[in-house]
């Protein structure tokens, strides 16, 4: 699948006019965000490209002139892109590595996983990526179910699979992401997370003691009832994708499905929170 790669420029480059920005493509379908020196480079499915939509973005702040140009980035480019770039592996204290099969294997890492994403997007460089990694390294998931909604790359339902759980769903409604996530189960020898191309309504009638979701506000929103109804008693659900001003936002959403906030863990305006399913 083909994306689009729209480049923003403010002036001036006010961060918290980007920020507003960020939030409000996120709400409307964009992935993945890249901040520059003049604003930041946004990313979407070519499908879910909506020029309209772009002329009517706005901040509060009157004085920044908002440009953009767009150009479509074809998929065969990202694996390519991704090396020519000196991706660096990702380590989280001496818990997590996660590198490409061209990287050198580090010692001393209790968990090595490798990944040939085949887009730009689900490495692990995103703050959110990092705290859902953190909350995982807290669970005890021995012979846990485990949901990972939205899966990515796989990286999260890998991990999982790593620390003992007993069986690992990963659902992603991209195309990439279902192809991508069998082939990096293989590539860290993970014979026991079942990868599936869908969508929330695939969970019907399923159950889990943890729900992992690392998508965006609105989706998440529109799926808590979802996660909750698949959730066995005193199960976890752990989501992220959501900027700090909206934790309240997401666990009031949680709280109507029986969901009790936890905790929340915070990293660049980013956050990750935890909730329990009441019995």
């Amino acid at each position: 699948m083909n994306h689009i790669k729209v480049i923003f420029t403010l002036t001036p480059n006010i961060t918290e006019a980007s920020e507003i920005l960020i939030a409000h493509l996120g709400d409307i379908g964009y992935e993945s965000f890249v901040i520059s020196n003049s604003g930041f480079e946004a990313y979407i499915p070519e499908k879910d490209f909506n020029k309209t939509l772009l002329n009517d973005l706005s901040t509060p702040f009157s004085e920044v002139k908002i440009e953009y140009s767009y150009e479509v980035i074809p998929e065969q480019n990202w694996n390519k892109t991704w090396e020519e770039n000196f991706f660096e592996p990702i380590t989280i204290g001496n818990d997590v590595i996660i590198r490409g099969s061209f990287h050198d294997k580090v010692e001393n890492i209790k968990h090595d996983i490798v990944i040939n994403p085949k887009m730009a997007f689900g490495t692990g460089h995103h703050e959110t990526t990092g705290l859902m990694i953190k909350y995982i390294l807290e669970l005890n998931l021995r012979n846990k179910r485990i949901l990972d909604m939205g899966c990515g790359t796989g990286i999260l339902g890998i991990l999982c699979s790593k620390l003992g759980a007993g069986s690992i769903t990963g659902i992603d409604i991209e195309e990439w992401a279902y192809n991508n996530s069998i082939e990096n189960c293989k590539l860290n020898s993970v014979n026991n997370m079942t990868i599936i191309h869908g969508d929330a309504s695939d969970i019907e009638k399923k159950t889990y003691d943890i729900v992992l979701a690392n998508i965006n506000r609105n989706i998440l929103l529109n799926d808590i009832s979802k996660y909750s109804k698949a959730l066995n008693s005193n199960g976890i659900l752990i989501l992220s994708g959501f900027y700090q001003t909206d934790l309240d936002i997401v666990s009031n959403e949680a709280k109507k499905h029986g969901l009790l906030f936890v905790c929340s863990k915070i990293d660049n305006k980013w956050v990750a929170s935890s909730y329990r399913k009441e019995k």
